[in-house]
Formats: C-alpha cells, sequence, structure tokens
C-alpha cells in the first residue's frame, strides 16, 4: 500500500462503505469515517479475521516507511489480520498472493490487471493499487491495500483509478469481495501454495523485463528479470549470472524505460 493514490479533494460518488461494517462471515468489518493508517489501528489489536476499513486515510503507510494521503470516498483503504499458517521461509508469498487476489477480484469487474513485483497492482502499466503487509503477534500477517476507486485525478502519470477506465464500483461491494478471496489465507488441501504461487506467475508483468534493481547502499544492478523463485525473490539476470532479489532487501525494482 504505497504512495501514488491520492486526488484533489472532491465530492466522491455515494457508496455504502459504511454498510460494510459487521459480521461478514468469519470476519469482523470495522468502519472508522478517518484514520491515520489502517495497518497502525490493525496492529493495536491484531485479531484474525479482523478487518479495518476508512473511508479517509490521511497517514497511510508504503514500503519504506513513504507516507501519503488519499481524499475522503475516493479510494478503498483497508488492512485485514489473517494467519497464513505458513512457515518462516513461505511468508514473503503473502504479499505476492494478497495482489493476486486483488487482480482476482477486479477481473470479475471486467479489469485485466497485471503485478508488478513485489507489491503493486497495475492496468495498461499504470498503478491502480498497492500492498503492504506487516508481520504482527508472531503468526499474523496484516494486509493493507489501497486502491484507487473514484479519482479522476491523480498526482503522477503512473497511476490510475477505477474511474478512469469506467468502471463505477461501490466500495463496499469491492471489499467484501477482496476479503471472500482473502479466505484462501490459510492455506489447506484445496488452496495449496503451488498452485497460487502459479497464479502469481501467470500475473506478474515484471518478469522478462528490463529492470533496475536499486539497492540500499545506493547501488544499481541492472538486468532482466527471469522468473519469481519458489521462495517468492526475483530472479535477475545480469550478464548470465542470476541474482536473487528479496522484497525486503530491495529499495526499487524498477523497469528500464517506462513501465
Amino acid at each position: 500500500m504505497e504512495q501514488q493514490l491520492s486526488d484533489s479533494p472532491s465530492d466522491a460518488p455515494a457508496d455504502r462503505l459504511d454498510q460494510a461494517a459487521g459480521e461478514f462471515g468469519t470476519w469482523t468489518i470495522e468502519y472508522l469515517e478517518s484514520a491515520g493508517s489502517t495497518n497502525q489501528i490493525a496492529a493495536t489489536n491484531p485479531r484474525d479475521r479482523r478487518v479495518v476499513v476508512t473511508n479517509h486515510q490521511y497517514s497511510g503507510r508504503g514500503r519504506l516507511d513513504r507516507v501519503w494521503e488519499t481524499p475522503a470516498g475516493q479510494a478503498l483503504t483497508f488492512s485485514a489480520v489473517v494467519d497464513p499458517q505458513l512457515p518462516d521461509a513461505d511468508w514473503p508469498w503473502v504479499p505476492l498472493l494478497s495482489g493476486v487476489f486483488v487482480a482476482t477480484a477486479l477481473a470479475e469487474l471486467g479489469v485485466e490487471a497485471s503485478l508488478k513485483w513485489p507489491n503493486d497492482v497495475l492496468v495498461a502499466g499504470q498503478k491502480v493499487a498497492g500492498i503492504l503487509v506487516e508481520r504482527v503477534a508472531g503468526p499474523l500477517a496484516i494486509i493493507g491495500i489501497g486502491i484507487n476507486v473514484h479519482q479522476e485525478h491523480l498526482p503522477v502519470p503512473a497511476a490510475t483509478s477505477l474511474a478512469r477506465l469506467g468502471i463505477d464500483v461501490d466500495r463496499g461491494d469491492l471489499l467484501r469481495s477482496i476479503v471472500t478471496k482473502l479466505e484462501a489465507l490459510p492455506l489447506d488441501a484445496g488452496h495449496g501454495l503451488g498452485d497460487l504461487r502459479e497464479a502469481y506467475r501467470r500475473l506478474c508483468s515484471t518478469v522478462g523485463r528490463e529492470v533496475e534493481v536499486h539497492l540500499p547502499d545506493g547501488s544499481v544492478q541492472a538486468g532482466t528479470a527471469v522468473e519469481v523463485d519458489d521462495r517468492g525473490c526475483l530472479m535477475v539476470d545480469k550478464d548470465g549470472r542470476v541474482m536473487q532479489v528479496g522484497a525486503g532487501d530491495v529499495i526499487h525494482v524498477r523497469p528500464v524505460g517506462s513501465w
């Protein structure tokens, strides 16, 4: 759930986000009219199957502690607490699979989305959603998701919204759709990690691209993204030498040229 989800304040189309609050299947959805960060609020009392959603997030958090704001009524910003029941080695798949669930929900609206490793959802190369996963209380994951829904104006050309794609959707309905898909976590015999890995790989638009890997020491490594391995790491071929890139080990992975 990163930056590039803001807009100029405006009257948002009426929807029923507040009516999504309450018990929903195995989930408890809590609605707040405004909140600094839904991830931070969820972390104060993390419980499996708790969802915190807000109409106006004014201090959202992204990777590397980036901060951003969305205007009231424009975006869908929420955090879901789940116990993925995965071994530590497979935890990098939690944000990647969350992207699959968002892309699947968008596909049901007729929107063909792709996934930019590790945590962006794209439509026609423009960012429509971002994801931030944080681990709390041992086994629990807080999955923070921000989706541009009603915005007509966005601060950067690399971002888009469902409204700009001609999609009119109620944020409450979209929230329920994604939360339902999160039922795939924890992974059980009917939702194997192998199948979901393949679903991610089919949707990942980073693979096959020339990319620049920006590292914390300020260096930049360029190469071709060749695959996402079984641990959720991006494999980058640099002059025949394959480098394994973990999401927690990089500042950015950017395409060479425009995305």
